[in-house]
């Protein structure tokens, strides 16, 4: 199944880093963020991936068109005709990553909308480029299948810097502003859809996370996956630096693979 990643944002919120690279390519441990998202999927056999690029989306093509450069220890043999020799090898030769341009200013809805062409199933995946679960991807899949609807998000618990979901049983009722209490369940970014989606899409000012969900769930069209497990974003240099400190002492929930 089709994995598709909104890597194109600006990601303000985390300037020191994003201003030399885009937000996935910060790293987490020796590795992007986008790396350690891809890795999920991939755990769970889903290695073909839609990289929806904005903002430097330079530096991500750069990144896998050198990969095995930039994952491999190297060794030079110098001399009229320099040899390069890789000494290590990686496990992601089996991975597909399509590389989409969906402009500089494009939002969410707009970027998935874009790159739907690219799509050939009924059903893909999609999520954001900032964020790591250990959450069961094969099993939320299995749940878009048991409701038959056309969005499962995964929900999950968490202060409430961002906007509630308001879950009636599975069923997403509504979406509300953040608020200063506790939140039962945020939505976590992790989502199933129905290529149908983007009947609701409508151009690239869309805000997936707006008018296109919220009309969703007023059709009784979105499902909550709940997840009470590991979940985090990386919106903050704190954040970033907290997902850093648990990869490299070996304390990283999402790492599953």
């Amino acid at each position: 199944m089709k994995v598709v990643i909104l890597c194109g944002g600006l990601g303000t919120r985390l300037r020191e880093e994003t201003e030399f690279r885009p937000k996935p390519m910060v790293p987490v441990g020796n590795r992007p963020i986008l790396w350690h998202i891809m890795k999920t999927y991939a755990h769970y056999g889903h290695k073909d991936f839609i990289l929806c690029l904005g903002y430097k989306g330079e530096v991500i093509k750069d990144y896998f068109l050198n990969y095995k450069w930039n994952t491999s220890d190297v060794q030079f043999n110098l001399g009229a005709t320099p040899k390069v020799k890789f000494l290590t090898n990686h496990n992601e030769e089996d991975w597909s990553v399509t590389m989409v341009d969906t402009g500089a200013e494009t939002m969410t809805g707009g970027r998935i909308k874009r790159v739907l062409p690219y799509i050939d199933s009924d059903t893909f995946l999609a999520t954001y480029g900032d964020g790591v679960t250990d959450s069961n991807i094969n099993a939320s899949i299995e749940f878009h299948k048991q409701h038959g609807q056309l969005a499962t998000l995964t929900a999950v618990q968490l202060a409430a810097r961002f906007g509630d979901v308001v879950v009636d049983g599975t069923r997403v009722a509504a979406f509300k502003e953040k608020t200063k209490d506790y939140s039962q369940f945020i939505n976590g970014g992790f989502f199933v859809f129905n290529k149908r989606i983007g009947e609701y899409l409508t151009d690239d000012s869309t805000v997936l996370e707006q008018e296109p969900l919220t009309r969703l769930a007023s059709e009784g069209q979105v499902h909550a996956y709940q997840h009470k497990g590991f979940w985090q974003c990386m919106d903050t240099y704190r954040e970033q630096q907290l997902l850093d400190k648990m990869y490299t002492t070996g304390h990283a929930p999402w790492k599953t693979w």
